[in-house]
């Protein structure tokens, strides 16, 4: 190709052709889910196709780095060194309106993110994210920030795993009940993702209490979001981590009505006078 994949996409935003992939491209019965797995692998492929599940006129970015709009996105895409995107997407749920992912990352660097994407009638024009560095290595229990089971089962209790993760995140997180916790868990069988936390309750606890010996608080002040498919739920929070504000994305995985398993990405939330948007970091409706 005579222009790099970048310039292409930049070009394919700036000029809102993603209208015109729009109405030309043929109707497929692709789920929400789907359409948004394309779009992230278009990044790294170059295929402008799926530019056009993207309402062109209406779309809220609230990456805080990162311009409104699909302008705003190209820009972006721009300013990426040539080659050097890429995209694994590995696990991908829906609720309702909502897609949400969890990706393998090379974004200016390995990144572990968490993306959030909102449909009206089809397109999507809504984006959040929770980028942070991608850990060189597994975590004291050998896993790392992507490993165990991606696809989502028990749909029927979606509702009720909702529920539960929206109870253990203001209950414990927020509130900080901690006598509580036995309420959640089955014993101290805990599968940690985390890359600085090992196995178990307990090994959360060792980690909260190294953490409070160097003066390291971690702080949740309210839940914004939750998010389900089957046994997977995603937990949208705000608070603060060793003092600067921060945007916590938390993956659980329900098992018998317990918390089985988790997967996080912290964001620190950059001051006002350096984001490139106005539509907050949150902003769920």
């Amino acid at each position: 190709m005579k222009k790099s994949i970048v310039f292409c996409f930049a070009v394919l935003f700036l000029v809102s052709c993603a209208s015109i992939q729009a109405n030309n491209a043929p109707q497929t019965e692709l789920s929400n889910k789907d359409k948004v797995i394309a779009l992230l692998n278009s990044l790294e492929t170059g295929d402008p196709a799926p530019v056009g599940y993207i309402n062109p006129d209406n779309y809220i970015q609230h990456n805080l780095m990162v311009g409104d709009g699909l302008a705003g996105f190209g820009e972006l895409l721009k300013n990426i060194p040539q080659g050097s995107l890429k995209v694994n997407v590995i696990r991908a749920f829906s609720d309702g309106d909502y897609v949400f992912t969890h990706t393998d990352y090379n974004f200016f660097g390995p990144k572990a993110g968490f993306d959030i994407f909102r449909f009206e009638d089809g397109k999507i024009v809504e984006h959040w994210d929770n980028l942070s560095p991608k850990a060189e290595t597994p975590n004291p229990s050998g896993h790392t920030q992507f490993d165990g089971p991606t696809q989502a089962t028990d749909l029927s209790k979606t509702k009720h795993n909702k529920l539960l993760v929206k109870d253990f995140v203001n209950t414990i997180l927020v509130k900080g009940e901690f006598d509580k916790l036995g309420n959640y868990f089955d014993g101290d069988n805990y599968i940690q993702h985390n890359s600085a936390i090992a196995d178990g309750v307990s090994g959360l606890g060792n980690a909260l209490d190294a953490m409070a010996k160097q003066g390291i608080t971690m702080v949740y002040h309210a839940n914004h979001l939750i998010l389900g498919e089957g046994n997977f739920v995603l937990a949208v929070s705000e608070g603060e981590f060793a003092g600067k504000p921060t945007s916590f994305y938390d993956l659980f995985r329900i098992e018998n009505n317990k918390i089985a398993e988790h997967w996080d990405v912290m964001e620190t939330i950059i001051p006002e006078n350096e984001r490139k948007n106005a539509n907050g970091k949150f902003g769920f409706k």
